[in-house]
């Protein structure tokens, strides 16, 4: 995105439950220039979402290549604790 998304986050209302959607804001760009995309293909992590931050958390340290060791240690641990 560009940084004129910054003035359209602004100009956005709040919706139904009191969050402004990114994706309005981008509507409202959209309808005074193009927008462009590129086709993603991998894994979508919604870090908005309580969770989904904790899964993407979990599968970049366990890539990681000098914390993966310790990290996998670590949640192995886990195990004891449920």
């Amino acid at each position: 995105m560009t940084p004129d998304i910054f003035a359209a986050i602004e100009q956005t209302t709040p919706g139904a439950i009191g969050e402004i959607q990114i994706t309005d804001a981008m509507r409202a760009l959209l309808r005074k220039r193009d927008f462009y995309a590129v086709r993603f293909e991998g894994t979508r992590y919604d870090a908005g979402d309580k969770l989904g931050f904790l899964v993407a958390t979990v599968e970049f340290g366990l890539k990681h290549k000098e914390l993966a060791p310790e990290f996998r240690k670590f949640l192995k641990s886990l195990d004891r604790i449920t």
